[in-house]
């Protein structure tokens, strides 16, 4: 397995989450919520790795390790487009510190469980997208959002975002989503058989 190629894909699957962070954070509301969907389709279009879109499908004991460096490849993603953004585009700096202090007024445990929500949302829709019907793929991203469900590598580019507001709070409630994603990716496979 050549974790530098997965490291390259995460990061830009980190950047293509970003730009949809953007027209959500610049945008939002319902047609934010239908745009940032251009950053989930240009993931699965050009079959790179994200975190979301990878969870569901790991099976074999090298699957952690690589799902580690995916993580990983989008935090980095997401974490140059915070730094390249905010400073192009000042104006997300208001609506994002209120996409993170919202996360930290909820806390871990209700942003782990709406997190769940959003795991499988996104399997389904990559799953679908895999067999080549896009239009889960380009519902399940309004659908999250307007459920107001948490995406971790999302919220990787919103917290990165708002340097002012990290603290070690904020970092559990990051760990949480990270599971509750995980959790809600693989909540298919676990509950109904696979034959």
């Amino acid at each position: 397995m050549n974790y530098f190629h997965i490291l390259r894909s995460a990061i830009v699957a980190g950047i293509c989450i970003s730009i949809g962070c953007v027209v959500n954070l610049r945008v939002g509301g319902v047609a934010g919520a239908v745009l940032f969907a251009f950053g989930l389709t240009a993931v699965v279009s050009y079959a790179l790795k994200l975190y979301t879109g990878t969870a569901g499908f790991i099976r074999a004991k090298g699957d952690w390790t690589m799902l580690l460096v995916v993580l990983i490849g989008n935090i980095i993603g997401c974490g140059l487009c915070a730094l390249a953004f905010t400073y192009s585009q000042p104006d997300i700096i208001e609506p994002d510190t209120a996409i993170v202090t919202g996360r930290l007024a909820k806390g871990p445990l209700p942003c782990g469980i709406l997190a769940i929500g959003c795991g499988f949302i996104m399997t389904t829709a990559v799953e679908f997208a895999r067999k080549g019907k896009f239009l889960p793929l380009l519902l399940g991203v309004p659908v999250f959002i307007l459920c107001g469900f948490a995406h971790s590598i999302a919220d990787a580019f919103y917290f990165l975002a708002t340097p002012e507001l990290y603290s070690g709070q904020l970092l559990i409630v990051y760990i949480a989503e990270v599971i509750g994603n995980f959790i809600g990716c693989n909540l298919y496979r676990w509950i109904v058989p696979q034959g």
